[in-house]
């Protein structure tokens, strides 16, 4: 009967053995900072606001009139891994309407309507995200007029570009809640009691 021998690993032979450990070891450790820092990059927390839009669409005699607001500051927490977890607040100056004219830019600012002189700002300050699936979510919060704070919901969908994204949606905001024409404006049968807000906001990862 013939023995059999093993020969013992040489040095090199380790090494080859060694090898592709090693290089599992660091594709995994390399995959595991890939994804930590694709995390923390997810999280949406910087508008740009002059990429931004914010508009509104109202019927006044049956005819559409579109206008928009050109100073706003907008505040973003947005992690599309983590929707539950966002948290959205705008501050609009109402002085800033552009409603086509500069007579009717005053006209808007003024007592009956905005009362821009005393209460200068709306406010919306979000409560909740719900993802609808896809791209699609739906926002939820409370935004104050003229001293008068309602509940509103808005659906939106979510793009993602770059290191960031943009936020588009829109929802449907009654006039007469926040007393926003006043008097003979008061009539809703003139200017519809239904404003359409529209927004697009680009934002992206901050540092």
């Amino acid at each position: 009967m013939t023995l059999q021998t093993r020969s013992l690993p040489t040095p090199l032979d380790r090494l080859g053995l060694a090898l592709p450990l090693a290089l599992r070891l660091g594709l995994a450790l390399a995959l595991g900072l890939a994804l930590s820092t694709g995390t923390r990059a997810a999280e949406i927390n910087t508008v740009q606001t002059d990429k931004s839009a914010l508009t509104f669409v109202f019927h006044e005699m049956g005819v559409a009139v579109d206008g928009r607001f050109t100073k706003f500051f907008a505040q973003v927490s947005f992690d599309p891994a983590k929707p539950a977890a966002a948290k959205a607040t705008i501050d609009l100056e109402l002085v800033s309407i552009d409603a086509g004219s500069d007579e009717a830019n005053d006209e808007v600012a003024g007592k009956a309507w905005f009362d821009a002189k005393q209460f200068p700002q709306a406010r919306f300050v979000s409560t909740a995200v719900k993802a609808l699936g896809g791209n699609r979510y739906e926002l939820s919060g409370k935004i104050s007029i003229k001293g008068r704070t309602q509940e509103i919901s808005a659906p939106f969908t979510f793009t993602p570009k770059d290191n960031g994204g943009s936020f588009d949606g829109a929802f449907v905001l009654k006039r007469a809640d926040f007393a926003i024409g006043e008097g003979i404006w008061a009539d809703v049968g003139t200017v519809a009691n239904e404003i359409q807000i529209k927004f697009h906001f680009l934002a992206s990862a901050g540092k």
